[in-house]
């Protein structure tokens, strides 16, 4: 069992020093090196086109370039790098995963299941002062968010589904970092996902203040929205989109269902994705779907609550408080996981 450590960063103000502060946070770290073995272990299986890619962000999150600029200003690294790095879209010349999802009355839980190796360990809060909504949760790939919650109360997270046949677009992660930097409730979510390119296919998850919810099936093809309280690794709507593997997925769902009765408290559902004995939570970190972290949002309270590894009551933090200007009082989160493998600021 391995003690693991996510850092949490705190920053009101803009884009650009936003990405001067987290590039100050990366040359503290093995991160950036990290990647480059990964890199130089599998070699992109996509293209990188600087103008058009550029034009891209000027169109949809031109906030989120000038944090790239911000990182590139300290790292000093080509832009060919940066896109490569942190840009996170995609031109077309797999690892399967976990994750899970369920919908309360006023609550979402996930867990999210993947390989250590690409997890950065950072938790940020993050207040611009220069368009976009602020928003709290983990980040991934550094610019990217597989879940979190914004200042609106919109929260999101989204589960895997394959990576067959690929279109130009954006991938997951940063994606989730769209959601929640531009979009106030779930129509505009929806909204969002029907005008974005997509890199692959996901469902996305998502529930704002008003208690609306939806599940976006995406693929870079096609897009579906359904109204369930639950999401595994297989479409329910685009099932020809579907990889021709989703026993595991579908017996995982099976197992949420009969766990989940209405009503279900928000702590008891906590315990049921954390606690490894109600197989939900995931060991199968080597297979890239070991659970990595727990999260739950409460989207009309703007609570956030996160635990790392397994069996362990969550951090719980107010994230309304923290908008209105009161201090963070804690600086990291600490959990196990049961491997050996690890995270990519390690």
């Amino acid at each position: 069992m391995q003690k693991v450590k996510t850092d949490i960063l705190t920053h009101r103000g803009s884009h650009f020093d936003l990405g001067v502060q987290t590039a100050q946070w990366m040359q503290q770290t093995p991160l950036l090196k990290n990647r480059e073995k990964e890199w130089k272990k599998r070699m992109p299986r996509f293209d990188i086109h600087i103008k058009e890619t550029y034009d891209i962000f000027q169109t949809y999150a031109p906030q989120i370039w000038e944090e790239i600029r911000g990182m590139q200003e300290v790292l000093n690294l080509p832009t060919n790098q940066m896109i490569l790095n942190f840009a996170h879209y995609r031109f077309t010349p797999l690892k399967n995963s976990g994750c899970t999802v369920y919908l309360g009355r006023d609550y979402m839980v996930r867990n999210y299941d993947y390989h250590p190796a690409t997890y950065d360990g950072r938790y940020q809060l993050f207040q611009p002062n220069d368009g976009g909504l602020a928003q709290i949760g983990p980040t991934s790939r550094v610019t990217g968010r597989m879940d979190g919650m914004n200042e609106a109360g919109l929260s999101m997270g989204y589960n895997f589904m394959h990576r067959k046949h690929p279109g130009d677009g954006f991938v997951c992660y940063m994606i989730g970092r769209l959601i929640l930097q531009y979009c106030k409730d779930v129509p505009e979510a929806i909204q969002l996902l029907k005008e974005i390119p997509h890199r692959s296919s996901f469902s996305y998850i998502v529930m704002d203040k008003h208690l609306n919810h939806a599940i976006i099936e995406v693929s870079p093809r096609s897009l579906d929205v359904r109204y369930d309280r639950t999401c595994t690794n297989h479409f329910k709507l685009l099932t020809h989109e579907n990889r021709n593997y989703t026993k595991e997925s579908k017996e995982r769902l099976d197992r949420l269902l009969k766990q989940t009765p209405n009503g279900l408290d928000k702590m008891h559902a906590f315990e049921l994705f954390n606690n490894p004995e109600f197989e939900i939570y995931s060991k199968l970190f080597k297979s890239w779907s070991g659970t990595i972290h727990t999260t739950m949002y409460e989207p009309q309270s703007l609570k956030a609550y996160m635990t790392l590894g397994e069996n362990k009551m969550p951090t719980v933090i107010d994230f309304e408080q923290w908008l209105n200007g009161q201090p963070l009082d804690i600086h990291s989160l600490y959990g196990h996981i049961d491997t050996d493998l690890t995270f990519a600021s390690y």
